[in-house]
């Protein structure tokens, strides 16, 4: 298999793994923190079972990992850059000039999943060159 095969497989089994709501919900509300099933629970609205199977769905690439605290499981993410990675990935699905839902619904996000985290000097230079 040809390195550009072997990378492209991987690619687009994190990409499938990642094609899912609830598992792009888990993803940002992880963000840089650690959070249980049951906060992530709340978040999504869905069940405990739900999250738990949406997790284990990205446990099996390592796009989380979890940690036991007696009963208790949290999960983080081993590269919190991913969830900045999506965050940045919102411009994609923005859209033209109009104020429509979708665009108030991006800024939202933006605010709430974006809030915590600091821009990197990089990231920062980046989108202002892009604007």
């Amino acid at each position: 298999m040809t390195f550009r095969a072997i990378v492209s497989d991987k690619l687009g089994r994190m990409l499938g793994v990642l094609a899912h709501p609830h598992r792009l919900r888990i993803i940002e509300e992880l963000g840089p923190d650690e959070r249980d099933v049951a906060s992530l629970q709340s978040a999504l609205g869905i069940s405990h079972s739900g999250v738990s199977q949406h997790l284990a769905q990205l446990r099996s690439l390592a796009l989380v990992v979890e940690r036991r605290e007696g009963r208790r499981v949290f999960y983080r993410l081993p590269q919190p850059s991913l969830a900045a990675w999506l965050l940045d990935g919102l411009r994609f699905i923005e859209p033209g000039e109009a104020e429509t839902e979708l665009r108030t619904a991006v800024r939202h996000a933006r605010a709430t999943w974006g809030g915590s985290r600091k821009r990197s000097p990089v990231r920062s230079t980046k989108m202002r060159t892009e604007r």
